[in-house]
């Protein structure tokens, strides 16, 4: 299913030939995000993602990055997390050495100049307008500052406005020196393609990616979590509830376990948590819960947009899912639609190119190892009953619920009242 080789500067390339397909993803990971900045560089990671477009000595402007890019008729973009952050370009394999040289060109060669540095300024503060005006996006963000406070991990990816406007180019080269390293990289291809083929092409255009070591950040102190309410007040038309707990870190021995606890508590439409709130009660168009990892922590978090004067007798439903959901085991036939849903959903995914090489460079960023897809049957396969009831008793812990909440008419010592 995938092959995996080293360069002569420490770079790890992963290759995951994909049958009956014209298309290849190149995916570059580096292990760096929003978790690993300082108070006086708050965004900086999101920011260097930005200018990496902005232009390199060979295609000096934004512009002219774009043009050569979509001249392959190629899909491009770039993304910024807490724990790493990723550029693809995902294109017809007939064009996959142009593809790759473009990527190259734009990771080893930016300029960072100044006017374009202040220029995108402006750009990156609407962004956060625009995620601050948007309910059902900055719940997560409040929910998860909420849990963990002022450690890395509860700041936002996009910083502020005054850390953004504080912003110098010297700041930018400096983080790119320390963290764009090739031992703190990862290179994929996904897709149209075969090994051979791609040694040359990563040796060629990213042998000279510089040198250094995979980079640690400050560990999340979970001593520090306990139970916390944040309310939003905002004129709208529903109100947005995150609610939720402390997880499972990438490598923990239960993860499987918790994803399928978690598909079964809230993580499709047949959830118990969707049924109950939406289906039953008709209170929310979206509700879900959600497990995510980080290297050494994850999150639990239930989410729901919800009619304004309703907002009371959710939490109290969801609250009763909660408390069902720790104390009593699920069924057989839970746990192998659950079982069922996960594998098929996988194999879905894992049909496309870009999800393929973002599973797998996933998996040896945080686990320093890939599994093939039999593998994680196998492990999907292995959870019992009693696994499921254990962690769900481990993970829904009230003294760690943690809550946000987003609208206009927010009653906080009924809500509180709800959650103790």
């Amino acid at each position: 299913m995938f092959h995996k080789f080293k360069l002569k500067n420490s770079l790890n390339v992963v290759v995951a030939p994909l049958k009956e397909t014209k298309v290849v993803t190149i995916l570059l990971f580096f292990g760096v995000g929003s978790r690993y900045e300082k108070q006086n560089n708050l965004g900086v990671s999101h920011f260097i993602e930005h200018m990496f477009f902005k232009g390199t000595k060979k295609r000096p402007t934004a512009l002219k990055i774009s043009q050569s890019i979509e001249s392959l008729g190629a899909e491009f973009n770039a993304f910024t997390g807490k724990d790493f952050t990723g550029y693809y370009i995902k294109v017809n394999s007939d064009h996959l050495e142009k593809a790759t040289e473009i990527l190259s060109d734009m990771i080893l060669h930016s300029k960072f100049e100044e006017k374009e540095i202040n220029k995108e300024k402006g750009v990156i503060i609407e962004e956060i307008n625009m995620f601050e005006d948007n309910p059902l996006i900055r719940i997560d963000d409040l929910f998860e500052n909420t849990l963990f406070g002022n450690q890395q991990l509860g700041m936002y990816v996009y910083g502020t406005r005054e850390s953004i406007r504080g912003m110098k180019r010297e700041d930018f080269i400096s983080y790119v020196n320390n963290y764009y390293t090739s031992g703190n990289a990862l290179l994929g291809f996904a897709g149209c393609v075969n090994a051979s083929l791609v040694k040359k092409l990563a040796g060629r255009f990213f042998g000279k990616l510089k040198k250094g070591s995979k980079k640690a950040p400050r560990k999340v102190d979970l001593g520090k979590i306990r139970n916390r309410v944040s309310l939003e007040y905002k004129k709208s038309e529903q109100t947005q509830l995150a609610m939720g707990f402390p997880a499972y870190r990438y490598t923990h021995r239960d993860i499987v376990a918790l994803k399928i606890m978690d598909v079964i508590f809230g993580g499709n439409m047949s959830s118990r948590l969707f049924v109950k709130v939406r289906e039953k009660h008709g209170l929310a168009y979206q509700v879900r819960s959600y497990a995510g990892q980080y290297q050494d922590t994850g999150v639990m978090m239930v989410q729901a947009g919800l009619d304004n004067r309703k907002l009371e007798k959710t939490v109290g439903l969801i609250m009763e899912e909660l408390r069902k959901m720790r104390s009593k085991n699920v069924s057989q036939a839970e746990l192998k639609k659950a079982k069922d849903f996960m594998k098929g959903r996988l194999i879905v995914q894992l049909e496309d190119s870009e999800n393929l090489a973002n599973w797998l460079l996933r998996q040896q960023l945080f686990n320093g190892k890939m599994m093939t897809l039999e593998e994680k049957f196998s492990k999907i396969d292995a959870v019992s009953v009693g696994d499921v009831k254990r962690v769900a008793k481990d993970v829904i812990n009230f003294k760690k619920l943690n809550v946000a909440v987003i609208g206009p008419l927010i009653d906080e010592e009924k809500l509180k009242k709800l959650f103790n």
